[in-house]
């Protein structure tokens, strides 16, 4: 009898950790694609510009005196002092440009220029092609950096909280990885990505990170600044919120099956060897 429930417990367990591991796995239909090359998601837009965002642009060529009128001067001051340095954009710690709701910059000299909707490589070649075709700078090199552009992971991560973009492309698997990865607990079938629009409206994408066609193909598969992505916990984590939660997944529900069981087992065994 004892033999019997052993094998039993045993079977019970294995289906357990086999179910365990379909829940937790990434990627469980990869072997589905041989040549993985053949079957990804074409590459999504590079991060545009919106309004609100901040960037810095740096003018350089071969006479300094010449583009330091088209970089902005930054004040460094030292609290208790009354001195304070002004120099020129050229360092770091320049003050950016913040794209305005109708989605232009004021940039020195060229005035109002339109920011939103171009990439960081398409507002570089503009401002550079602008400065030579006005006859301004013959040999400008403009470069076009992100400041303030940033995504929100939450949930059931290691290290949730808000990291910086600070390059054109950052997926998915990049942001989840920024933070830590998922925790054992985060629900891989349900990923939810909250992408505001240009005014704040939100619309909700969920992704299933253990199906490799299901990733690549997501259209949330390239993070846009302001997402917000959140790794729902699953039932065994959310019930550890309640007083002497127990489940199916948790050890002492097991631990409490098998010396339920166990007990049973003891009591036939005592009443067949006294009907004997």
């Amino acid at each position: 009898m004892k033999k019997h429930l052993f094998f039993i417990i045993a079977a019970v367990m294995l289906l357990a950790s086999c179910n365990t591991t379909k829940k937790i796995t990434y990627f469980q239909d990869i072997q589905n694609y041989t040549d993985t090359t053949k079957s990804v998601a074409p590459p999504a837009p590079e991060i545009r510009l919106r309004p609100d965002d901040k960037i810095s642009v740096i003018v350089n060529s071969r006479d300094p005196e010449l583009t330091n009128m088209f970089n902005l001067a930054y004040v460094t001051r030292t609290l208790g002092s009354t001195s304070e340095n002004i120099s020129t954009g050229t360092q770091h710690g320049t003050s950016g440009y913040v794209v305005k709701r109708d989605g232009t910059i004021d940039f020195p000299v060229l005035g109002s220029i339109i920011a939103a909707g171009k990439t960081r490589e398409e507002l570089s070649a503009y401002i550079k092609n602008e400065l030579i075709s006005q006859g301004l700078v013959s040999d400008p090199i403009v470069t076009v950096e992100f400041i303030n552009l940033q995504f929100s992971v939450m949930g059931e991560v290691k290290k949730p909280g808000s990291y910086n973009i600070n390059r054109d492309y950052i997926t998915l698997l990049d942001a989840l990885s920024m933070a830590g990865d998922m925790t054992i607990s985060g629900k891989r079938e349900n990923v939810l990505v909250l992408r505001p629009d240009s005014i704040g409206k939100l619309t909700a994408y969920t992704v299933d990170m253990r199906s490799f066609a299901e990733v690549q193909n997501s259209p949330v598969y390239y993070i846009h600044q302001n997402d917000y992505i959140y790794v729902e916990p699953n039932r065994k984590k959310a019930n550890e919120s309640t007083v002497n939660a127990n489940t199916v997944q948790s050890a002492a529900f097991w631990i409490s099956v098998a010396s339920f069981l166990a007990s049973i087992a003891s009591t036939i065994s005592v009443i067949v060897t006294r009907a004997k």
